[in-house]
């Protein structure tokens, strides 16, 4: 019993895991509190300068994720205009 439990639990968590295992692919930022946006970074990390704000519904190309202490930073460009490039955390993105 204790290990169906372990396992429905671990199912669970990484099942609400944003950004699989393999991040390639079109995805839109979720989860962004209503009056705030996705602070799109000119580097992997809080330090780098913010380039944009990104909100709720903004659909992105994800090229790679790298982890960064416990955040994933995800390398990404605008869907509706390909040229603009820069790092978001993971953990608001989910596939489309």
């Amino acid at each position: 019993m204790r290990r169906v439990i372990f396992t429905l639990m671990a199912a669970a968590v990484l099942g609400a895991t944003p950004v699989a295992a393999e991040p390639r692919g079109y995805y839109e930022v979720s989860g962004v509190e209503a009056d705030d946006m996705l602070k799109m970074r000119a580097g992997p990390g809080i330090n780098f300068k913010i380039v944009l704000g990104l909100p709720n519904g903004t659909a992105v190309w994800v090229h790679s994720c790298d982890r960064s202490g416990n955040t994933s930073w995800c390398k990404v460009s605008l869907k509706e205009a390909r040229g603009m490039r820069g790092y978001v955390s993971g953990a608001y993105l989910r596939k489309l």
